[in-house]
């Protein structure tokens, strides 16, 4: 498409999600009004808009899982479903003005970094642009993760993904079968268990799952957090306090979760009185290895008798018949796989192509790495939320993006101080050193204590959780270190260029 007919902004944010929104909406506070949120779908909302399955629910306390600068005091449960986080990211979108920027339908398939004029060319569904700024909030919860079985093109039933739930397939009656047991398939199997026919589970690994304590939250509390909002905010901060004074479990002392083990163990008890089915059910792993997921009804609803569950991962599909590793064989008429999503391995990454043309899933091809999370060497003026080793294994993610967001905000004000045509790459002396201290203390972390799990990339190395608190992540985010970066500006133009018309110079200084 030529020059001319491509929109020019100061920020383009991809996705609308937590991470897109936050960022738009701190654009707006920076004063920063020039930037489009490009969202793929026709709504926003991110992994809480594609995820409709039942039971569909946060495992993070409601008034933690919220933007801090943004309160609910209306939040309905302690633990909030779907449908609700999705209302609040429409009632969020519309309080700060966000409608005005959003492009819906648009679908981000080219970024490219253009060495000359110091921009982006963002190539959409719906149209291309240019910006100075690419944030990118596409998030590590986007893409779909299925499995290759041998057969299942061949299955002659309903096959989706948990996160792209057909409402138009009839459960009652069927078997179904749930091909994980990560955090949605354990929401999912007593979402359907009471409708479907029969349910059959098959795990490759069983999880550890405390009792959520879930409640609906009183009229009387939601009054006083509305008249009272310091009431919300010390809500929020006991329950950030919590999560924090846990974390040196996780990435010092993985021997203290023997403790918790103990809990999970006893709530496994409770409501599985079968010592075989327990038996299957009881991880061989640390506790906090991989993601503690929270349940009330998961095991009450393995206990059912119309639930199955194969101890063993899904190997192969004969027509309507399931054939698990251990030779376990399980007839269905519907597949759902909750086998998680291409966290490690982003498919933005294959779309966006820096500095010398290497595209971001090559660069990242050893393993993902970021400075401070944000920053990849060789693409200038990129910056991504929730990037590499910033997810966390016990607390709220709304809190290491607004720390990002600091991060933002401090980047654009840093490029207006430089003045003119600039941009910051992050040095690859920078981003390495960052990415070995954060790889030296993870050697230390639960996560590292010999399970697998998603958190690990393809050479086994844990490029997805920060091994620190909240506190520490929002300090090292605080602000730009420049010395960290690159300064770029536009190549000097050669004696013998043939001169720019005036009008066409100040079109371009305008930029």
């Amino acid at each position: 498409m030529a020059e001319q007919t491509r929109q020019h902004v100061r920020v383009a944010v991809i996705g609308s999600g937590f991470g897109g929104l936050g960022a738009a909406i701190r654009l707006r506070r920076e004063g920063i009004t020039d930037f489009v949120v490009l969202e793929r779908a026709g709504s926003v909302g991110g992994t809480w808009r594609d995820n409709t399955y039942p039971g569909c629910a946060c495992d993070v306390p409601s008034h933690l899982y919220s933007f801090s600068f943004a309160p609910n005091p209306a939040w309905p449960r302690s633990f909030s479903g779907q449908p609700h986080i999705r209302a609040y990211l429409e009632h969020v979108t519309d309080t700060f003005g966000l409608r005005p920027h959003l492009r819906l339908d648009s679908e981000v398939r080219h970024l490219r970094w253009d060495e000359e004029r110091l921009h982006w060319e963002v190539g959409t569904a719906s149209g291309d642009y240019t910006a100075d700024v690419v944030v990118s909030a596409a998030g590590p919860l986007a893409d779909p993760r299925i499995p290759q079985i041998p057969g299942l093109d061949s299955f002659p039933g309903k096959v989706f993904h948990s996160s792209r739930w057909d409402h138009d397939f009839e459960l009652r009656g069927k078997r179904v079968a749930v091909i994980g047991t990560g955090a949605s398939a354990i929401q999912i199997v007593p979402g359907i268990q009471p409708e479907a026919g029969r349910v059959t589970l098959f795990q490759r690994t069983p999880p550890w799952v405390l009792p959520r304590f879930d409640r609906p939250v009183s009229a009387a509390e939601r009054w006083l957090h509305t008249r009272l909002p310091v009431t919300a905010a010390l809500r929020r901060g006991v329950l950030w306090g919590i999560r924090e004074l846990q974390v040196s479990n996780f990435t010092k002392h993985p021997e203290r979760m023997r403790v918790v083990e103990k809990l999970a163990l006893s709530h496994m008890r409770k409501a599985i009185a079968d010592p075989a089915l327990r038996a299957r059910l009881t991880p061989d792993y640390r506790i906090g290895c991989k993601r503690i997921l929270l349940s009330s009804d998961y095991y009450p609803a393995l206990a059912r008798p119309n639930v199955d569950l194969v101890a063993s991962e899904l190997a192969e599909v004969r027509g309507s018949t399931l054939v698990a590793a251990d030779g376990t064989e399980a007839e269905a008429d519907a597949i759902v796989f909750g086998t998680g999503f291409r966290v490690t391995d982003m498919p933005i990454a294959e779309r966006v192509t820096g500095a010398g043309g290497v595209t971001l899933a090559e660069a990242w091809k050893g393993g993902m790495a970021a400075l401070r999370g944000t920053s990849a060497a060789g693409f200038p003026n990129f910056l991504t939320v929730i990037g590499p080793n910033t997810a966390l294994g016990n607390s709220s993610m709304i809190l290491i993006i607004e720390s990002q967001l600091n991060y933002l905000a401090d980047f654009m004000r840093q490029l207006d101080t430089l003045g003119g045509r600039a941009a910051l790459d992050a040095r690859p002396s920078a981003v390495n050193a960052w990415n070995r201290h954060i790889q030296h203390r993870m050697e230390r972390t639960v996560w590292s204590t010999g399970c697998q799990s998603w958190y690990l990339d393809a050479n086994g190395r844990n490029t997805t959780v920060w091994p620190g608190t909240t506190a520490e992540f929002r300090k090292v985010t605080r602000h730009v270190n420049l010395s960290e970066y690159q300064v770029l500006r536009p190549p000097r133009t050669p004696r013998t260029a043939a001169p720019v018309a005036a009008g066409a110079a100040g079109t371009e200084a305008a930029r």
